[in-house]
C-alpha cells in the first residue's frame, strides 16, 4: 500500500485549519471558497452584496409608530457608500470611513407614504445582539490585485453581514531555518497586501488583522508597521474555558463543510488528532480572546481610533480591560448616590493617553454613561497640552476632525471660569489644572452636584494630598473619580485612599515582558564628596559677623537644605565627571547612537550641569527647561530671577522666563 500523500503545506496542518475549526465552534459558519466567489461576484470584489442585501430587507425602522422595511433606493444608498471606500485619499481614511458607518449606521433618506421625507440611520452590525447578525468564514480568497497584477489570496476573512472585518494570514511555526519564524511573515504579508499594488480594497473595509502560526499570534490594524504588531493576554475568559472550547467537536454539518473539498488524508489526520483531548495553544487563545463575535464587534465599536499623526491605532490588551473595568465601575453608586472611582496603574510609556481617549470614546456611546460629561484634571500645563492635542487628534470631541481653536475652547482659562463651567456648564469634555480649584470655589457657582460627572486625573499620585484636592471634591461630591498613574504604588499609597481601589494594573515586569517598553536598568553610583565641618563653621562665622544670633540662625537654616547642597558647585562638578566618564566608556564609544537625560532639582541646577558636563570635553548636553507656572495656584518663582537663570535664559531663549509659556 502506497504511504498516504503529505499535505500540500504545513500551514494548512498546523495552523490553518485549526484556525477555521475554532472559528466554527465559536459560531461562524463555513463559506468555500467557491461558495463565496458566487455570493461577491468578481474577484475584484470584496463584500457579499446579496448577505448585505439580505441583511438590509430584514431590517426594519419605525416612523409615527409604525414599522417599515427600507426602500430600494435606501438599500441601493447604502451598498453604495459600502463600496465608495475613497482609495484616493489613502488607505487609512477610505477605512476610517468604513468603520464610521460600520460603528454609527449610514443615514439614508426615505420618502414615506404621506409625502414627508424621513431621515433614517441604518445599522449595518447588530452590537446589542452580535449572535443576530450573520456571520461567515472563508479561505483563500482570491482578490484581484490593483492594475491587474495577479492575485493575492489571504488564508482567512471573516465575514460579518457580508462585509469583511477580520483577516487572518496562517504561517507554520517555523520556516526552513529553525531560527527564522513564521510569524513575521505574516505580518509582511499583511503589508504587502495593503500597498497600492496589493488589494487594499479588501483592508479598506477590514478592522482587525491577525498573523498566526499554529503555536502563537499576533495582532493589529490597517497600516499598523510591524514592530507595533501585539500580543494578547486574556483576562476574563478562563483557560479552563478556552481548553475546553478547543476539545469541543465540531457538529457533522460543521465538519462536513469544513473538510468536503480537502484530501481525504487531511481529515484522517484530524480525525485523528481530535480523537483524544489537545491542549489550547497561543493561537487558540488570541482567536477566542479577538475573534468571538461579540469580542471582534466590541473591538470594533470601542477599541479603534483614529489619530491624526499616528494613524489608525488598535487598543492593545491593558487598554482594553483597562476601559471596560472604568466602564462596570463608573455604572455602580455609592450609599449617597454618587458614581464609583478608583485607579488605574498602568506603567509609563504603555499609553495611558491613548487609554484615556479609549475610554471617552466609549463613554460617547455606552447607554449607561453617554449622558455624562467628563473633567480632565492635570496639574501642568504641559501635561494638559498634551492630554488636549492627543484627544483631538484620537477624535475623543466627537469627531475626527475637531479643530485646534475647539481643544483651546475646552480648557478653563480661569477659575472664575472653571467655576462657570462647573456650576452651569455644558461641554461634553473639558480640561483643567487642579491648581485652578484654589480660586474657582471661591465662587458660589464653582458647585455640581450631578452624579452624571466622570473626572479624569491624570499623573493621580502627584498633587492630590492637600487643599486642592479637597476643593475639587467638595465642588463636584458626587462625580466619579477616576485617578490615572504610571507610578508603582505602596500598599497604603495615597492615590488609592484618595481615589479608591485600584480597577486595573498594566506593571513595568509585564510591559517589558509584552515588549511594550524597554527594562529600565538601575546602579546606584555616590561621588564622593567630603564635608570640612570645622572649616565651613569658621567661614560661617567670618561672613555673619555683626549679626545678631536670630539672624545667625535664619541664615543657618537657609544654607542647610537639602537643596542648598544639591546645588554645591563641587558636588556638581564631581557627579558631572562620573556621568561624562561612564557615559563616554559605555555608549559613546561603542557608538550606541543612544542619548541621556538627567533629571535635577531646580533650573539652576540643571544650567550648572550643562556647564560642568561640557566642561569635561568628553560629552556635549542641552538644557530643556520649563518657565515657572505663574498662573493661578503656583506663586514659587523667585529662581527665574535669580542672575544665572536670567542670563541662561536670555542667550538660549531671549524671552522673560516669567512671561512665556513655551518649551526650549
Amino acid at each position: 500500500m502506497n504511504a498516504p500523500e503529505r499535505p500540500r503545506t504545513e500551514e494548512e496542518i498546523q495552523a490553518k485549519v485549526p484556525a477555521l475549526a475554532l472559528l466554527l465552534k465559536l459560531g461562524w459558519s463555513y463559506l468555500s471558497p467557491a461558495q463565496c466567489l458566487i455570493l461577491r461576484g468578481s474577484e475584484r470584489a470584496v463584500i457579499l452584496e446579496s448577505a448585505v442585501r439580505d441583511h438590509l430587507s430584514a431590517w426594519r425602522f419605525s416612523y409615527r409608530g409604525t414599522s417599515h422595511a427600507l426602500s430600494a433606493s435606501s438599500i441601493a444608498q447604502v451598498l453604495k457608500a459600502l463600496n465608495d471606500t475613497g482609495l484616493n485619499e489613502g488607505l487609512t481614511a477610505a477605512n476610517e470611513r468604513i468603520w464610521k458607518h460600520l460603528a454609527l449606521g449610514v443615514t439614508v433618506s426615505e420618502f414615506m407614504p404621506d409625502g414627508h421625507k424621513h431621515s433614517v440611520t441604518v445599522p449595518l452590525v447588530d452590537f446589542a445582539a452580535p449572535m443576530s447578525n450573520r456571520l461567515q468564514v472563508t479561505e483563500e480568497l482570491s482578490v484581484e490585485r490593483e492594475g491587474g497584477h495577479g492575485r493575492f489570496r489571504p488564508d482567512i476573512v471573516l465575514y460579518v453581514n457580508g462585509v469583511p472585518l477580520a483577516v487572518i494570514e496562517a504561517k507554520r511555526p517555523t520556516g526552513s531555518r529553525a531560527e527564522k519564524l513564521m510569524l513575521a511573515e505574516g505580518v509582511s504579508q499583511h503589508l504587502r497586501n495593503q500597498k497600492p499594488d496589493g488589494i487594499p480594497a479588501l483592508y479598506a473595509h477590514a478592522q482587525l488583522l491577525l498573523s498566526i502560526s499554529g503555536q502563537d499570534g499576533k495582532y493589529a490594524t490597517t497600516e499598523t508597521p510591524a514592530k507595533f504588531w501585539s500580543m494578547w493576554r486574556e483576562e476574563e475568559i478562563p483557560a479552563a474555558a478556552i481548553d475546553t472550547l478547543a476539545n469541543a467537536p465540531l457538529t457533522a454539518q460543521q465538519h462536513s463543510a469544513l473538510f468536503a473539498e480537502r484530501p481525504h488524508y487531511v481529515r484522517a489526520f484530524f480525525d485523528g488528532l481530535w480523537s483524544k483531548p489537545v491542549a489550547a495553544t497561543g493561537q487558540d487563545r488570541l482567536i477566542v480572546s479577538l475573534l468571538r463575535p461579540d469580542r471582534l464587534l466590541e473591538s470594533i465599536r470601542y477599541f479603534l481610533l483614529f489619530d491624526r499623526k499616528l494613524g489608525k491605532i488598535a487598543a492593545r490588551y491593558p487598554q482594553v480591560f483597562g476601559v471596560k473595568s472604568m466602564l462596570e465601575r463608573m455604572e455602580k453608586r455609592n450609599r449617597d448616590g454618587g458614581r464609583e472611582g478608583g485607579v488605574i496603574w498602568h506603567t509609563t510609556g504603555s499609553g495611558k493617553s491613548f487609554t484615556m481617549v479609549f475610554l471617552l470614546k466609549a463613554l460617547l456611546i455606552h447607554d449607561a454613561l453617554a449622558r455624562c460629561r467628563i473633567f480632565v484634571i492635570t496639574d501642568r500645563v504641559d501635561l494638559e497640552r498634551q492630554l488636549s492635542t492627543t484627544f483631538m487628534a484620537g477624535g475623543a470631541f466627537g469627531s475626527a476632525v475637531a479643530t485646534k481653536k475647539e481643544g483651546e475652547n475646552a480648557k478653563a482659562s480661569s477659575g472664575r471660569d472653571l467655576a462657570q463651567r462647573i456650576g452651569t456648564g455644558t461641554e461634553r469634555i473639558m480640561f483643567t489644572l487642579l491648581q485652578k480649584f484654589n480660586s474657582a470655589t471661591r465662587f458660589k457657582e464653582c458647585h455640581n452636584a450631578s452624579e452624571d460627572l466622570i473626572v479624569l486625573v491624570d499623573e493621580g499620585h502627584r498633587s492630590h494630598g492637600g487643599e486642592n484636592h479637597e476643593r475639587m471634591r467638595k465642588a463636584l461630591p458626587n462625580a466619579a473619580f477616576i485617578a490615572f498613574t504610571g507610578t508603582p504604588l505602596l500598599k497604603d499609597d495615597k492615590t488609592q485612599n484618595k481615589f479608591g481601589p485600584i480597577l486595573h494594573a498594566y506593571t513595568m515586569q509585564r510591559a517589558v515582558e509584552d515588549g511594550t517598553v524597554t527594562p529600565l536598568l538601575y546602579e546606584e553610583r555616590r561621588p564622593v564628596v567630603d564635608v570640612n565641618a570645622e572649616a565651613i563653621d569658621k567661614w560661617f562665622d567670618k561672613i555673619t559677623t555683626g549679626l545678631s544670633d536670630k539672624q545667625q540662625s535664619d541664615l543657618k537654616k537657609k544654607f542647610a537644605t537639602r537643596g542648598s547642597v544639591y546645588r554645591a558647585g563641587n558636588r556638581i562638578d564631581l557627579i558631572a565627571w562620573d556621568i561624562a566618564t561612564h557615559f563616554s566608556q559605555n555608549f559613546k564609544e561603542l557608538g550606541t547612537g543612544l542619548k541621556a537625560q538627567l533629571a535635577t532639582d531646580s533650573k539652576l541646577s540643571a544650567i550648572r550641569y550643562q556647564q560642568a558636563l561640557d566642561a569635561t570635553g568628553l560629552v556635549t548636553s542641552a538644557v530643556i527647561i520649563s518657565p515657572p507656572d505663574t498662573r493661578e495656584g503656583h506663586e514659587d518663582t523667585d529662581e527665574a530671577k535669580t542672575p544665572e537663570v536670567q542670563k541662561w535664559w536670555a542667550a538660549n531663549v531671549g524671552n522673560d522666563p516669567e512671561a512665556t509659556s513655551g518649551r526650549s
